[in-house]
C-alpha cells in the first residue's frame, strides 16, 4: 500500500466517502450513528436557513435524524463537550475528550480555568443553584433590582459556560436551542474519570481517528479535526505511521504525503480503481466537517471558501451565509438562502458558480432537486430567486426547477 500513488480525483472520493457524502443520504433516525460517523458535530446558532448541526445531519441522514437530534441529548446518546469548537459528541468517544479536559489540554479549558479562579462568588452562586434547584439555564439567573432596573447577569452566565468548559457540568439538555446546564455527575451518574485514557493514549487516538474519519490526511490537516496543537498532531502521526498504526501514500503531481488508516484500505483501493464515482449534489452548512478547515477544502478540492456573515455587508462578495454546492464529487458554487418561514418560501438571494463549471441541465435539475428538498425538509415550499441573482444563474435555477422530478 505504501508504494500507491493517490489522483487528487481519488483522494477526493475517499473523504467524501468516508464524511458520509458520496452517495445519496442514508435516512436514519440514529442520531448517534450518524455522529460517530463523523466524530465530531459543531454547534452553531445561526438559523438563517437552519442550524448548522441540523442542516449536517439533513446532509447525510435525512429529516429523521436531523429532527431528534434535541432528544438524543436529553436521552444521553449524544453528549455536548468541546472538541472541535463547542460540539455533539457520540457517546463512546467522550472518553478521548473528556481526558484532554481533565488535563487542561485545550487553551479553552485553561481559560475557563483561570476564569473560575478570578471570580469565585458568581462560580459559588451558580453551583449552589443547580445543587439546590437541579437543571439551570442561563435566563434563570435573571434577576430585577427595585432601583436600578434589569441586573446585568453576564458573570453568571460566563460562570455557567466556564464550569462547562472546565468540565464541571454538562448540557442536560437543549430548550429551544438554549442550554440547560446541570452537574456532570447528576447527567451522567455512572461516569468515573479512571475510564478516561492517559493523555498520550487520547491524543493518539485522537490523531488516528482523524485519520480515519477524513479518509485520507495530509500533515497540515491533522490538527484542525479535534483542534489539537500543530505541533503535536503532526510528529505524532508520524510515530504511529512509523509503529504500523497509519499508511504512508503519496499524493500525484508531487502534492506531498498523505496518511490514510488501515481500516480505509479497501475504501483506497476502490477509489484508486475508479469504483467509487461520487453522484451527490448536496448544500453543505459553513461548519461542515468537508469545509470548515479552509486550507484543506483548498488543497484536495481547489475550493477558496470564507463565512462572510461576519463581513459587512458592502465587502460581502457571495452572501450572509452561502452554502458550498457539493456536485458529482466536486466543489461547483456557492448559494446563499434565506428561510422565509412565516411565508412558507425559501429565498434564494445570490448563486454562483465556480470557474470552469460546465452550467449544463444535468446540475440544472440536480441543484434545482437539492433546493426543492430544503424547501420542503424546511417547510418553505415556494422558492423564490431573488433579483439579486445573476440573470445566467436564475436562468439555471428555472430551468432546474422546471424540470426536476417532483419530490416523493
Amino acid at each position: 500500500m505504501a508504494s500507491l500513488t493517490l489522483s487528487l480525483a481519488a483522494a477526493r472520493h475517499i473523504q467524501l466517502a468516508a464524511l458520509g457524502l458520496a452517495d445519496a443520504p442514508d435516512a436514519t433516525d440514529d442520531v448517534a450513528a450518524t455522529i460517530a460517523a463523523m466524530g465530531v458535530l459543531q454547534i452553531d446558532t445561526i438559523n438563517v436557513v437552519a442550524r448548522s448541526p441540523s442542516l449536517v445531519l439533513w446532509s447525510r441522514a435525512g429529516a429523521g435524524a436531523a429532527a431528534r437530534l434535541d432528544a438524543a441529548l436529553a436521552a444521553g446518546a449524544i453528549v455536548e463537550a468541546w472538541a472541535h469548537e463547542a460540539s455533539f459528541l457520540a457517546r463512546g468517544d467522550y472518553p478521548l475528550h473528556r481526558r484532554l479536559t481533565l488535563a487542561r489540554f485545550r487553551r479553552v479549558a485553561r481559560h475557563a480555568t483561570d476564569w473560575i479562579a478570578a471570580h469565585p462568588r458568581p462560580v459559588a452562586d451558580v453551583l449552589a443553584r443547580l445543587h439546590a434547584e437541579g437543571a439551570l439555564r442561563a435566563r434563570d439567573f435573571v434577576r430585577e433590582r427595585r432601583t436600578r432596573g434589569w441586573w446585568d447577569w453576564s458573570e453568571h452566565k460566563l460562570a455557567l459556560e466556564m464550569l462547562f468548559a472546565r468540565g464541571d457540568l454538562l448540557i442536560a439538555r437543549r430548550d429551544g436551542f438554549q442550554r440547560v446546564y446541570d452537574l456532570h455527575q447528576r447527567v451522567w451518574p455512572d461516569w468515573d474519570d479512571a475510564r478516561a485514557p492517559t493523555l498520550d493514549a487520547a491524543l493518539d487516538a485522537l490523531v488516528e481517528r482523524t485519520v480515519f474519519l477524513l479518509g485520507v490526511a495530509a500533515p497540515a490537516w491533522l490538527a484542525d479535526y479535534f483542534r489539537l496543537p500543530r505541533a503535536e498532531a503532526v510528529p505524532r502521526a508520524a510515530r504511529l505511521a512509523a509503529a504500523g498504526r497509519l499508511l504512508t501514500l503519496q499524493l500525484a503531481d508531487g502534492a506531498g504525503p498523505v496518511y490514510l488508516h488501515p481500516a480505509r484500505s479497501v475504501l483506497a483501493h476502490a477509489a484508486i480503481d475508479g469504483a467509487i464515482m461520487p453522484r451527490r449534489t448536496a448544500l453543505l452548512s459553513p461548519f461542515d466537517p468537508l469545509v470548515w478547515d479552509r486550507r484543506r477544502l483548498a488543497q484536495l478540492f481547489g475550493f477558496d471558501y470564507r463565512i462572510e456573515c461576519y463581513t459587512p455587508a458592502a465587502r460581502r462578495r457571495y452572501g450572509y451565509f452561502a452554502l458550498p454546492i457539493l456536485h458529482a464529487g466536486q466543489l461547483v458554487g456557492r448559494i446563499d438562502l434565506k428561510a422565509e418561514r412565516r411565508a412558507g418560501q425559501l429565498l434564494v438571494r445570490t448563486l454562483h458558480l465556480e470557474p470552469g463549471v460546465c452550467a449544463d441541465e444535468p446540475l440544472a435539475v440536480a441543484l434545482a432537486t437539492a433546493l426543492a428538498g430544503l424547501a420542503h425538509w424546511q417547510q418553505t415550499p415556494e422558492i423564490i430567486v431573488a433579483d439579486t441573482v445573476a440573470v445566467d444563474a436564475a436562468r439555471l435555477l428555472a430551468h432546474g426547477l422546471r424540470h426536476a422530478a417532483p419530490l416523493p
